[in-house]
């Protein structure tokens, strides 16, 4: 507040001796005005009362900056500022004690937060909040933004128990992310060789996914240790409190770094916490099934994809949903908007991407569509285990519009003899009415019978059509793979794609092109290079990453000459342009660049238009 008012202002009461009734203005005497009059404090109107000259206050301006609405100015700036650092470079927040209006916005608006156990991330005091409600609901800032509320929430990426670990928590994120954004992947020697199995087979049952990612200590027959997809102790999991149907983070792949997104198998509980300011309000527990996205599962898998792309990060999404909950709550709840969302992040990621179904999983209807490659064929590529499904359906619903009863009796009466009898023998002429009678009583017990059987016939037919063999044959997959080896697969295939991208930002450098016509130029001077019973090789990670990487440590490589030849085409296709498009300059130019030559360059030169001027 504006002290220097604060202490002269004096009050115009509706009747002096009884304050109690209120007052009419705020004002200063004509004395007090004349002090600050210079100073500008106050915007003042001049009124008469009983003969005295008095300076009603209309504004307190103050003499001191920043004691009102100019500091949420600032604090715009700072959360714009913020906004655009996400995406600019890599943000990461520490709330080691308490952060309170735009200072939560800031965190959020960074986007990956560290919170310390004790720490509170709110808008409001819970003090402030308890005089508008005027009442004590709230007993403490934990009650508003504790870790269980913003780790539960999503807010807060990771929760640790002090200052130290945050630290830590901290420095481990960073080992992930590039140095710069131009900058490479920080690679590290792998805890294991990237050639080793996958031992941890994951099953039809609901199990923990991270036994997948991580490996786990395996009990009874299969005692011992079972390493699961990643190096050995690399996942660490981000969110996790909050929308558990669907697990990221952040790993490494032979000392390659990625980003994570899988799915939770097992039924998860989801608890809304009733609200002290509403006496009426009651926690509530709900079920999410596994497998499935809802609102909030779908929102975290869209963040999760943003944070990786402006990290730098390849992402690999073990794809295992069977859709979307379209239930009218969820509905009201905008999953719809959400799973866009996921569409949207895909549509802008910039570095590899992989989407691989892994055994016994499947991938159906909506959840396949808002994963297909085609969003970003640049980046995308999706694969499938050879004991994994994807289709429009799961089998049984297949079966209910296409393989009705009447399909499933179609298949009895043309399989089964004993059907195929009673059908010859009711087709015989002048057959009795009551002979008839009973051949279809027991054509009617035999269908009946046998009739279970041949429903689950209708759903292994329907099954087979969402097999591993019709993806790749329909060329909605890139290949089939086998899980034990899957691990080496995507480690060459990561480490060549990392190498492409590289090339085809060089290319980009000299002149813009798309990621498709860079890789198309590459693979051209692979063939080229090649001799003819090696072009068969393009398919083969390992080698082609190895061919790459000699071409470009070489200058005198085929690679290396056609980048130069196509950076020398460009710069000459831009000075041309440029002396067409100024031409009266063109003689200038020409001047500017013979003086740049060297001597036996502007001899060389000076031949040349002797020749030319000979013509």
């Amino acid at each position: 507040l504006a002290e220097e008012v604060k202490s002269l202002l004096r009050v115009a009461w509706e009747d002096a001796n009884h304050p109690d009734k209120g007052f009419k203005y705020l004002y200063l005497s004509a004395a007090d005005y004349g002090k600050i009059s210079a100073a500008n404090s106050v915007n003042v109107e001049v009124v008469e009362v009983d003969g005295e000259t008095r300076y009603k206050i209309m504004d307190v301006i103050g003499v001191q900056h920043g004691l009102g609405v100019e500091n949420l100015r600032g604090s715009g700036m700072i959360a714009g500022e913020t906004s655009q650092a996400y995406k600019d470079v890599f943000t990461l927040s520490l709330v080691s004690c308490r952060t309170i209006g735009i200072g939560a916005y800031l965190v959020r608006l960074g986007q990956r937060v560290v919170q310390v156990d004790s720490s509170n991330i709110i808008l409001t005091g819970a003090n402030a909040l308890n005089k508008v409600l005027g009442r004590r609901v709230y007993t403490s800032n934990a009650q508003l933004g504790g870790v269980q509320i913003m780790y539960n929430n999503g807010v807060s990426h990771l929760t640790v128990p002090n200052d130290y670990t945050g630290v830590v928590a901290m420095l481990k994120w960073l080992s992930f992310v590039p140095k710069t954004r131009s900058s490479s992947l920080p690679l590290i020697h792998p805890a294991d060789a990237p050639e080793r199995r996958v031992k941890y087979i994951p099953t039809k049952m609901p199990y923990d996914p991270r036994s997948m990612l991580c490996g786990r200590l395996g009990e009874g027959e299969m005692a011992g240790w079972e390493d699961g997809f990643f190096d050995k102790d690399s996942f660490v999991e981000t969110l996790q409190a909050w929308a558990q149907t669907v697990i990221c983070g952040r790993a490494r792949l032979g000392g390659v770094p990625v980003g994570v997104i899988a799915v939770e198998t097992r039924a998860v509980e989801v608890t809304e916490p009733a609200d002290p300011a509403n006496p009426d309000s009651e926690a509530k527990t709900m079920n999410q099934a596994g497998q499935v996205w809802y609102p909030d599962s779908a929102f975290k898998t869209a963040q999760a994809i943003n944070d990786f792309n402006h990290e730098g990060l390849p992402l690999l999404i073990f794809a295992n949903w069977r859709g979307f909950s379209g239930g009218m709550r969820d509905m009201f709840d905008e999953v719809l908007k959400y799973g866009a969302l996921i569409v949207d992040a895909l549509r802008e990621y910039k570095q590899p991407c992989f989407v691989y179904i892994p055994p016994k999983a499947e991938l159906r209807g909506g959840a396949w569509v808002v994963l297909d490659p085609t969003i970003n064929s640049e980046v995308m590529e999706m694969y499938c285990d050879r004991d994994s499904r994807g289709g429009v359906l799961e089998p049984e619903g297949i079966v209910e519009i296409k393989y009705r009863q009447r399909d499933i009796q179609k298949t009895i009466h043309r399989l089964d003899p004993v059907c195929q009898d009673i059908i010859k023998k009711l087709s015989l002429p002048d057959l009795p009415a009551t002979e008839q009678q009973r051949l279809k009583d027991d054509l009617a017990k035999r269908e009946a019978s046998i009739s279970p059987a041949y429903e689950q016939v209708a759903v292994k037919f329907a099954d087979l059509h969402d097999r591993s063999g019709r993806m790749l044959k329909k060329g909605v997959v890139e290949g089939v793979l086998d899980w034990p080896t899957s691990r080496e697969f995507f480690y060459w295939r990561l480490r060549r794609k990392l190498r492409e991208f590289n090339f085809c930002r060089r290319v980009e450098k000299i002149q813009k092109c798309t990621q498709t016509e860079a890789t198309a130029l590459l693979k051209r001077c692979f063939v080229e290079e090649q001799s003819g019973d090696q072009n068969h090789r393009w398919e083969d990670n390992r080698f082609v990453y190895g061919w790459i990487k000699e071409q470009l440590r070489s200058k005198s490589s085929l690679l290396n000459k056609e980048l130069h030849q196509m950076e020398r085409v460009e710069v000459m296709s831009q000075l041309s342009s440029m002396m067409s498009q100024h031409a009266d300059m063109a003689l200038d130019m020409s001047f500017s660049l013979a003086r740049r030559l060297t001597p036996e360059q502007r001899e060389k030169l000076a031949e040349v238009l002797t020749q030319s001027a000979k013509f």
